[in-house]
């Protein structure tokens, strides 16, 4: 798996993909952030590493490392949340005039031999998990919310009513970037009718929470796009290691279909606050600070 870190990178289709026995992927990332004087008490947050397994997706290999900072200044702690992510904390004292976190991790998809074990597999609990039913800040329904909810109630199973609230999200958009914020609430973007992948879940988490069933926000990368992708998962009962028991089934609403072999978990939580790649604060007064951050996600190897 090592020489997986420096092979090239292939081109590989979306039906290629899905169809392939295995896949191995290789995923780089960086966050930069460069001030105009030094700062001080640095914190930051990061949830960038991906999990250990995730339906069919295993991390083979993966190292975030911090550049930048003075040897024996840096404090950093991983830990899981809640939801099973983990989560990078670091600080120092004093930063000069940067500091660079850098991703590298190569994982592998090993397609089952039964569809449903390719869903990740939750704890049966979750499908009454309050975290998963009650709306957050940023998923809370307006009228216009619950309008597009109640037009989409039907007596049907939860993965058919998801299929139809997909397509129904996805139709009430236009993908445009720099037109709402990760402030920007699910019933703001569903008025603008604008946005981008964020805003495309946390509308499609409002009306199935709405609905009473239980979704998470994901976020993740997608092929083929330059940076950090967002989808839904909606947990629905399923067969776990043939036990009946909970699986979450991605839908992408932004693309309108469910998320694929191009599409790779990092974390999940109730919306965007939960799982922002990175956050922080310093202290510095006047000072400004700038985040650049490059992304490079390929596949490396596919098995028919």
């Amino acid at each position: 798996m090592l020489d997986a870190l420096s092979a090239p990178l292939l081109i590989a289709q979306t039906a290629e993909l899905d169809a392939a026995s295995r896949v191995t992927y290789r995923l780089e990332q960086t966050f930069r952030y460069t001030y105009d004087a030094p700062v001080t008490d640095l914190r930051q947050r990061l949830v960038v590493l991906p999990p250990a397994v995730h339906g069919d997706v295993h991390r083979r290999l993966a190292s975030l490392t911090v550049t930048g900072l003075e040897d024996g200044a840096v404090r950093r702690t991983d830990r899981r949340d809640a939801f099973g992510n983990t989560v990078t904390r670091v600080r120092a004292d004093r930063v000069a005039d940067h500091v660079e976190f850098r991703l590298a991790a190569v994982l592998e998809r090993v397609v089952p031999t039964a569809a449903h074990e390719a869903h990740a597999a939750v704890p049966r609990t979750a499908l009454r998990d309050p975290r998963l039913l009650t709306p957050t800040a940023l998923t809370t329904p307006d009228a216009a919310v619950v309008e597009l909810a109640e037009s989409l109630r039907r007596p049907e199973n939860p993965l058919e009513t998801a299929e139809r609230v997909c397509s129904a999200v996805h139709a009430a958009f236009t993908y445009r970037f720099g037109t709402t914020t990760t402030r920007t609430t699910a019933a703001q973007a569903l008025a603008g009718g604008v946005g981008v992948c964020q805003d495309y879940a946390h509308v499609m988490i409002a009306v199935m929470r709405h609905l009473g069933i239980p979704t998470r926000y994901v976020s993740g990368h997608l092929i083929g796009q330059g940076g950090t992708h967002a989808w839904v998962d909606v947990v629905v009962p399923g067969l776990v290691d043939g036990q009946p028991g909970a699986v979450a089934v991605a839908f992408d609403p932004c693309n309108d279909k469910r998320a694929g072999a191009g599409h790779l978990t990092i974390a999940v939580g109730r919306d965007y606050t939960d799982v922002a790649p990175v956050s922080g604060s310093y202290s510095g007064e006047g000072v400004r600070g700038a985040l650049a951050s490059t992304r490079d996600l390929g596949v490396v190897s596919i098995q028919p």
